[in-house]
Formats: structure tokens, sequence, C-alpha cells
């Protein structure tokens, strides 16, 4: 129940406690019964007026829209990983500054969308169930399927008689489980939006404009912002981004770009009507996202300057399976945001609970300086360097889980999981910083260590480069020593 009822339930409930004296126990609660009864119809009926009005904009004509191409992916050339000569490892590292031409703050953090009302409880004798897979996991929702969307084609009329024929009270038991499994299970707005698209798929069949139409429905309902469109043929749900993505077509309404869940023709008929208090989906990743389990063969990771340091670890696939799906983006127009995302994601708990214990004994005892520095070599030596280019035909970044599962990885992957892990591990603050053709590390420790390293808000970071094969804390690669840098700040 939100604040603002319990608040008005509280207040009339004290006004008839004044009034107590007057009235029995059962007269006192029967009052009060009545006006809680009052305020749920209240908001049920501002969520059907809400939907009335918005069926009734459906019907209007839809608006021809040409596609907002494709913003690419950007194209980095790296330099190669150097592995620094065996004379230069001891040599006493020196402080110098490294120059910074942009800061990169971190991105606010908001709550997930939610209903314009909270979404109640429909009694029901027996109720009837669908069951449902999304990235190896089983789904279960209260839904009748008798109760299922009809369409006859995709006009503005058809869809608009077929979302006013939708009964809320017999889809609410079912958009009430939606929304529980997004909080049991941790998901992010994109994993939401993929559970719901296997859901709709489950119930209507796999690409049929009544998948499109109850998708769009139970997303909308959610309080997510999104717009219905149609080729003319086949029906789509467009989703607003608060992020730019890459490599993926869209439509300009307003401010706002609209992407598909699947691939979008180059023009379509749109329908603006919108939703109250309707937001944008965030590619945020703010939880462990906790699909089933389903492990992957174990690894062993060893660093090679201190044998004692290893880990063995295996990944969950259903959760590989699901970064597959993540689309690459940026916020606010800078390509330099896009990596922040990755690196502040939350390290997977499966994986925690076999790498953290292990790498906490062996760093026990240990000043930050000698902790960090296992970590760094673990990540430098433990791990095979290769292009994105030659093993997906493009530029990818990883979450730090995907490190630990592929075979092969580059600098900005190790950059991401060694941060990740000085953060979680040792506890101190990280950024990530970026050359052109290079992204390495520097940490913010508290006592006083010597190196190259990046002044910030009173703060000083030291250079931690974990594709500078077998160099120290301090050392930046050769290349990139009299370049400027520009600064990605991580949250801790």
């Amino acid at each position: 129940m939100k604040r603002c009822e319990l608040l008005i339930l509280g207040m009339v409930f004290g006004l008839v406690q004044g009034h107590a004296q007057n009235l029995d126990t059962k007269d006192l609660h029967a009052s009060f019964e009545e006006f809680r009864k009052s305020v749920r119809q209240d908001f049920e009926d501002f969520r059907k007026k809400c939907m009335d009005d918005y069926v009734e904009f459906v019907r209007n004509p839809w608006k021809s829209f040409e596609e907002t191409k494709p913003v690419p992916k950007p194209k980095e050339n790296p330099d190669p990983p150097v592995v620094i000569p065996e004379e230069e490892k001891n040599k006493p590292v020196e402080d110098k500054p490294v120059i910074i031409e942009e800061v990169i703050k971190p991105v606010p953090v908001e709550p997930q969308p939610q209903p314009v009302e909270p979404i109640k409880e429909v009694p029901v004798v027996t109720a009837k169930t669908v069951d449902f897979t999304f990235f190896g996991t089983q789904g279960q929702v209260r839904f009748d399927e008798a109760d299922r969307i009809v369409m006859r084609g995709c006009s503005e009329t058809s869809v608009s008689e077929a979302l006013a024929n939708i009964d809320a009270r017999k889809y609410d038991n079912m958009l009430r489980d939606c929304l529980a499994m997004r909080k049991d299970l941790g998901l992010s707005d994109w994993g939401y939006v993929q559970m719901l698209k296997a859901l709709s798929d489950q119930v209507c069949g796999q690409g049929t404009n009544e998948s499109a139409l109850m998708l769009a429905y139970l997303y909308m309902q959610s309080g997510y912002k999104m717009r219905l469109a149609s080729d003319g043929n086949k029906l789509y749900m467009l989703f607003a981004s608060k992020h730019q993505i890459f490599d993926r077509n869209s439509y300009t309404l307003g401010t706002d770009l609209y992407y598909g869940v699947e691939a979008l023709p180059s023009r379509l008929y749109i329908c603006q009507a919108s939703f109250p208090k309707e937001k944008g989906l965030s590619l945020m990743i703010q939880d462990n996202q906790r699909f089933s389990p389903s492990n992957t063969a174990s690894r062993t990771i060893t660093s090679k300057k201190y044998s004692d340091v290893k880990v063995s670890v295996s990944v969950n696939k259903n959760l590989i399976d699901f970064y597959n799906t993540y689309p690459s983006s940026m916020l606010d127009g800078n390509v330099m945001t896009r990596w922040a995302m990755y690196a502040n994601t939350p390290i997977d708990g499966q994986v925690k609970s076999q790498v953290y214990p292990t790498l906490k004994k062996l760093l026990s005892g240990l000043s930050e300086l000698e902790a960090v520095s296992r970590l760094l070599n673990l990540v430098q030596t433990g791990f095979v360097y290769e292009y994105d280019d030659k093993v997906w035909g493009g530029d990818r970044a990883f979450f730090a889980e995907e490190t630990l599962f592929y075979p092969y990885c580059d600098c900005e992957d190790r950059s991401i999981l060694f941060t990740r892990l000085v953060r979680d591990l040792v506890g101190l603050d990280c950024i990530l910083v970026f050359y052109p053709g290079h992204l390495a590390a520097a940490v913010a420790f508290t006592e006083e260590v010597s190196g190259d390293y990046i002044q910030l808000n009173g703060r000083k970071f030291v250079i931690s480069d974990p594709t500078y094969i077998g160099a120290p804390v301090g050392r930046t690669m050769p290349k990139m020593n009299n370049q400027t840098a520009k600064v990605i700040i991580l949250k801790k």
C-alpha cells in the first residue's frame, strides 16, 4: 500500500478514534473497513480510467515514421599487450602525474519503474497457471490461457478493440506475479522485458501480433514507457530507452529513442499514446540476477608471480546466455560511459562463493599494496589476450563473469574484472583510465604508494594496468606515458 494511502488511512483512523466514545468497537471497525475499501476502489477506478483513455487514443490514426539510423559501436584500434622486460620489473617506481583530459562521473541510480497504482490481488477459487522458461529459468504465473488476447489484424481499430476487451481483473494476478519475479530474481529492466517476452510468446505464440500486444500491455502496466507500432501486417512493441544503443535502429519520438525487442523495419506507423507515470528502460544492472544455475566446466586461473594465488571457478551458463543478449550502449551521447555499466555490475553470487573466500584468505594480513599487487598479477597473467575483432568481429566488452568464462579477453575486460575484485576484496575505490586504444585502471590507496598517478577530487589514484604484463602497481604501458587520459569514475 502506498505511503499516501497509509497516511490518509491513518488520518481517518485518528478522526474515527476521536469519536470512539460515541461508537462501539464493531461500528469503529466497520467505518474503517468501509473507508479502506473506498480508497482501494478509487485506485482501481483511476487505473481503469487511465486504460480507457489510452484505448481511445489508440483508435486515432497512427503516424508514419522513418527509422533513426543505428549509431555504430565505436571502433577501437587497440594497442597490443606489453610484457615488461625483466630488468624493468624491480626498478624503483617514482611518482609521475597523468594529465586528465575528461572525467566521466557515475550515473545516478534510479529505482525501477512501478505501476501507476498498486496492482491488487484478485481472489480466485482455483487459480490456473502458465509455465514458461527464460534463460534456463522456470517461471510460473497465475493466468487462464482461455483469456489470452485475440486480434483480427493490426489496424488501429483491431488493436484498440483487443485492448478494450482485456479484463484487468483476469490479468492482474499474472502482473503481480511478474513484478514479484522481477524482485525475487533481481532482474534488471533488460532482464524483465526479456522475461515478459518469453511469457507472452508462451501464451500467445512466438512472433504473433497477440504476443506483441500482450508484451506491450504487461510492460506498460508495470510502469515502463512503450509505444505500439505496425508495418501494416505485424505489430511491434517499441520501448523507450535512457541509453543510446549501438548498432540497433530506433525511432525518435520527441526527445526519446524507441527500440524493439526484435529487429525493426525501416518505416513504421506508430501510436503516440502515452500512459501516466511511464519511465524509460535503463540498461544498468544494479543487483545479482538470480537465473537458475547451469554450471559450466570449472576453470583454474593462476598468477605467474604468486603461484599460491589461484582460483577455480565455474560460471552460470544461463547468466552468460543473458549477457549475450545485452546491448552495448552509451548515455548522454558520450561513448566513454559504456564501460562503467559493465564495471559497476555486481559479480554473480555463485562466482563470489567460489572465488572470494579463497582470495580473501590469500590476501588476509597483507598491506593494501601487497593485496592489490597479487590481484593485478592474477589478472595480468592468468588470462590469454586476444583482439575482439578476431574473436567477435567487433568491439565487445565483458562483464566480470564473462572474462572468467571465455578463453580470451582484452584490456577493457581485464580492467573491468580487476576493478571489481579490488573494490570487493580490498575495499578501495577504483577508476578506469582510457588512453586512445587502451583501457587501464587506477586504485585509490589509503597508504602511501608511489607510481604514475591521477589526482582526482583531492585523491591520488595509482595506475594499475592489467594488460601491462608483469608490471607492478604504478607503472604505465610505455606507449601511454606521454598521453592524456580520460577517467571513468566507478561506484564502490
